[in-house]
Formats: C-alpha cells, sequence, structure tokens
C-alpha cells in the first residue's frame, strides 16, 4: 500500500505547483498590464500639465519624450509582441521590448577562446559590456566625435538571453559609424532548422549614423538596409585572417521575415547562412585568457540583482523620504498643522480637542505605514516575491483610487498637487512587474542563498513564461 501511494504523490504534488505557477502567472501578468496603461495615463497627464508652465513648456514636453520613449512604447510593445511575435527560432533576434532585432545571417563552429583569436586577428575589436561608464563614454565619443573602439553595443536578445559576446571596427574619424557583429552560445545539442549542429549564431549589421527608432522613439544607431554586405565584410575579414578558418554555405535559410528591425530600419537580405569552421584555429595564451574571463563576468552578471529590481527599491526609499518628510514638516509646526485642518473642515470649538488628537493618531499609523513599507522594500532587495506582490498591490491601489477621483471630479493631479507621488507609484509597478525582476523574485529556493542573483533553469522559465521580454527556443 505504500508503495502503491508514494507514485500518487508526486504527481500531485507538481500539479499542485503547476496550479500554483500559473496562479502566480496571472497574477504577473495582470500587474504587466496594469504598469503599462498606468504608464499611457502618466504621459498623458505630464503632456496636460506641460500646457499650464509657460516656458516650461519645453521641459516638460522633453519629460513627456522621456515618459513615452522609454517607459510606456517598450511596456506596450512588450504587451503586443507577447501576442503575435514566436517565441521560437525564427532566424532573428528580439530587442528588449520584444521587438523582432537583427537577422541571424551567420553560425560558427569551434570554442569562444577560437572565435576570440579569430576575431582579432581578422581586425576585429571586443566590445565593452554595457555599463554606466561605458554608456557615458560611447555618448561623450559620439558628440565630441572621438574615436572610441570597445565602444558597447546595445543588448539583443536569442535563446532568452542577451549576446554572449560582440566585435566591431569603428569607422576612422566618425564613432556613429561601425562594423559590428553580436554572438550567442548554442544550447548544448541544439540544431539549426533541418538539422545542422553549430556552436554560435551571429547578427552582423553597419551602424550608418545616430537617430531615433521608428517604433519606440527612443535614440540608437540606424542601419544599414543591406545586412548581406556586412554578412560577406565579416567573412571576408576571416578569410582574409589566414588562420585556417573554413567557409560553408546554406543557401535559402530564412527571408527577412518582417522587412525592419526593432529600431524601424529596413532589412533587405538573401537568406543564406554562411557556417564558418572555426576549428582548426590555433588560440594563443591572449585568446584563453579573454575567453576565460569573459566567463568570469557572465557567472558574474548572473549573479547580479536585476537592475529593474534595485530601481523599484530606490523609488520605495523616495516614497518613504517623502512620507518621513511630510511627518516631520508637520510635527515641527504641530499647531498650525492642527489649525489648518480645522480651518478646512469648518470643525466647531467643541470637537477641536477630539480632531487634534485623531490628527495625531492618523499621523502615527502613517509613520508605522512607512516603516512596514520600508519592511517590504527591504525583503524585495533581498529576493521576497510576496513583498514585491504586496508593493505593487499597495502602489497599484493608490494609483486605481487617484484615478477615481482624478476621472469623478475630484482633485486634479498636477505638480502642484500629487503628481510626483503619483509617478513613483507608477515606476514601482513598471520596475517590479518586468520580468527580470519577476524572475528573480520567483527563482528556486535552492538559489536564494546565492549572492544577489541566479541563473534561471529551463523549468522556471517554463513555468513563468508570460509576459516575456525575450526570445526562447522551443
Amino acid at each position: 500500500m505504500a508503495r502503491t501511494g508514494e507514485p500518487q504523490d508526486v504527481p500531485k504534488s507538481r500539479s499542485a505547483t503547476r496550479r500554483h505557477a500559473s496562479r502566480s502567472t496571472v497574477v504577473d501578468y495582470v500587474f504587466f498590464v496594469f504598469g503599462g496603461l498606468s504608464a499611457v495615463w502618466l504621459a498623458w497627464l505630464v503632456l496636460t500639465e506641460s500646457f499650464e508652465w509657460g516656458w516650461f513648456l519645453i521641459l516638460f514636453f522633453v519629460v513627456f519624450w522621456i515618459v513615452l520613449a522609454y517607459l510606456v512604447l517598450p511596456r506596450l510593445h512588450r504587451i503586443l509582441t507577447e501576442i503575435y511575435v514566436p517565441d521560437y527560432f525564427i532566424g532573428r533576434a528580439r530587442t528588449s521590448d520584444g521587438l523582432l532585432g537583427d537577422p541571424i545571417n551567420l553560425a560558427l563552429l569551434g570554442s569562444e577562446a577560437q572565435l576570440d583569436d579569430a576575431m582579432r586577428e581578422a581586425g576585429w575589436t571586443r566590445a565593452d559590456d554595457v555599463t554606466l561608464r561605458s554608456s557615458g563614454r560611447i555618448i561623450t565619443s559620439t558628440l565630441v566625435r572621438r574615436s572610441y573602439d570597445e565602444a558597447p553595443v546595445s543588448p539583443l536578445f536569442l535563446f532568452g538571453r542577451q549576446q554572449d559576446v560582440a566585435y566591431q571596427q569603428e569607422v576612422k574619424g566618425n564613432p556613429a559609424k561601425r562594423h559590428h557583429v553580436r554572438f550567442w552560445r548554442c544550447p548544448d545539442g541544439w540544431l539549426l532548422p533541418g538539422g545542422h549542429r553549430v556552436d554560435w549564431l551571429a547578427a552582423g549589421t553597419f551602424d550608418r549614423s545616430v537617430g531615433f527608432s521608428l517604433f519606440t522613439l527612443q535614440i540608437t544607431h540606424k542601419i544599414d538596409a543591406n545586412t548581406d554586405i556586412e554578412r560577406d565584410h565579416i567573412v571576408s575579414t576571416l578569410l582574409a585572417a589566414d588562420v585556417g578558418v573554413g567557409v560553408s554555405v546554406i543557401r535559402d535559410f530564412s527571408t527577412g521575415y518582417h522587412s525592419r528591425n526593432g529600431g524601424g530600419d529596413s532589412i533587405e537580405t538573401d537568406g543564406d547562412l554562411p557556417i564558418v569552421d572555426l576549428s582548426a584555429v590555433v588560440v594563443d595564451a591572449r585568446g584563453a585568457t579573454v575567453a576565460a574571463d569573459a566567463d568570469a563576468r557572465r557567472l558574474a552578471l548572473q549573479e547580479r540583482r536585476p537592475v529593474p529590481t534595485t530601481l523599484g527599491v530606490l523609488l520605495m526609499v523616495l516614497r518613504i523620504l517623502a512620507g518621513v518628510g511630510y511627518i516631520v514638516l508637520n510635527v515641527l509646526d504641530w499647531h498650525r498643522f492642527v489649525d489648518s485642518e480645522l480651518a478646512s473642515e469648518a470643525v466647531p470649538p467643541d470637537q477641536q480637542a477630539v480632531v487634534s488628537v485623531a490628527l495625531g493618531v492618523f499621523m502615527g499609523v502613517f509613520a508605522a505605514g512607512l516603516v512596514l513599507y520600508f519592511l517590504l522594500a527591504l525583503l524585495i532587495f533581498f529576493g521576497s516575491n510576496w513583498a514585491r506582490i504586496a508593493a505593487m498591490s499597495y502602489s497599484s491601489l493608490i494609483i486605481v483610487f487617484s484615478a477615481i477621483d482624478f476621472f469623478n471630479g475630484g482633485p486634479q493631479v498636477s505638480l502642484k498637487n500629487n503628481l510626483l507621488g503619483l509617478a513613483l507609484d507608477i515606476l514601482v509597478v513598471l520596475a517590479l512587474s518586468s520580468k527580470r525582476s519577476r524572475l528573480w523574485a520567483r527563482r528556486p529556493r535552492e538559489q536564494r542563498g546565492r549572492r544577489g542573483g541566479f541563473a534561471p533553469s529551463a523549468a522556471l522559465l517554463a513555468a513563468v513564461d508570460a509576459p516575456s521580454d525575450d526570445t526562447t527556443v522551443r
């Protein structure tokens, strides 16, 4: 009897786990969509508020563009692309906003050390990782037209992750133009459609200028439409390096599949896929060292706390500091505060003492609420999923109540009223409902002891498969 019961307990446990994962997915998706709708409302409020501030109109339009380009449109694209963009390999990378990115136009065989050695011999420079320092340096170099050979490239996603490594050749004297190619290591045992085994896939394009994205209005590099020219340029430089490279070609491997990339740039391709064999490349000491250092950096990145989680906690802290300031200012001038409240409510003299006590109780409850909110922020910082849900629920309630008052003719949301507080709550929902924050908070229990990060398993990715920011492989 015991043996009969044991196997029956396993599927029941798995079924319960799936139900729990499904409920969590639905909750996260609701917050994900709600954050997008709230961001649309925030953009509208900023736009309408701008007409009340005269010469500050220009500043408010800049703020409106930032909210629209970096909050509203990216979230809307993530929601919509989850519906209509396939989440399996179709020969295209994806942007961080979920849009189709550059075409995959190159495949390779060989180790990372062989890849690095061959690319260096072919005259390519390994790109820096995207950090605050490197991002600031590329902006400066573009404005002053100063060379930056190791300038980082924006992240594109394939196999559910951004590129493992990127290389580039800068056009001398013009940092806005450059040859560049991103490489993704293929998962173990993965085969191309048709059964071809390769170790790396790559997307090579040529940056021709800096401009605005057609789909998100963000500042980005614009690529040359004919991606085949850049693909052939990469192959020709590897062959010219004479390091033992072999090349074969899969004809008509793919099509453009939508004629634009994530920045709105046109794409033209004949669909051929060269496979570059680097297995005969002899690795020097530098190549082996670079590859080892790259593996260490990738591991360190996996262990980092996601940026959206950190941002969400910082926004919560700003909310707390604003509340503490409100308490301190009113307590320091308590009589004025009480008198102003009594005057605004027209309280009879015999009830003024009661109202004063009630205000004191309210201030104490408000202070206790700030303490609890601070504890939630700490728990989120250390990876608590229920605290993340609680914080998003709290901010969402404030947003809903503000919207009800706003649309029912109540106090208008303005810079003089509560626009900044409302914006903080909307940003908290946007940050904590992002996929990276969601995955980190819902990582398996055995990974919670690791310092600040995780490496999501295939089972975890399947359990939280909505809404997706990246491309995965089936």
